[in-house]
């Protein structure tokens, strides 16, 4: 990709390259989610919702955390994806609530 400066002359830009490091920090993150989540299972004397919700945020972190770092949802140019995604967290939140909806009502 090429651009032209003031002068005239070309001017290539670059992509910065993504070390190591930042995944190395976000396996250590999930691994560290991964730990706490099967800590608080085998604590067995923890209030059972208490479990279930720390369960369930740890799942949100880790799906936030695999989609950014692992499927890199976080560099430029993956709005398209994320939108389809979230169309189908909103289609499949729908069809859950009103699946409860309809078994309590």
């Amino acid at each position: 990709m090429t651009s032209h400066d003031s002068n005239g002359g070309a001017v290539k830009h670059r992509h910065r390259q993504e070390g190591p490091q930042k995944h190395i920090i976000a396996f250590i993150f999930s691994i560290i989610l991964t730990l706490i989540a099967f800590a608080a299972v085998a604590a067995g004397g923890v209030n059972t919702a208490f479990t279930v919700l720390l369960l369930l945020v740890m799942a949100v972190l880790q799906v936030l955390v695999q989609l950014g770092y692992w499927m890199h949802m976080k560099d430029k140019g993956h709005m398209i994806p994320i939108v389809f995604m979230a169309g189908g967290f909103f289609v499949a939140g729908t069809a859950i609530i009103a699946a409860l909806y309809w078994m309590w009502w």
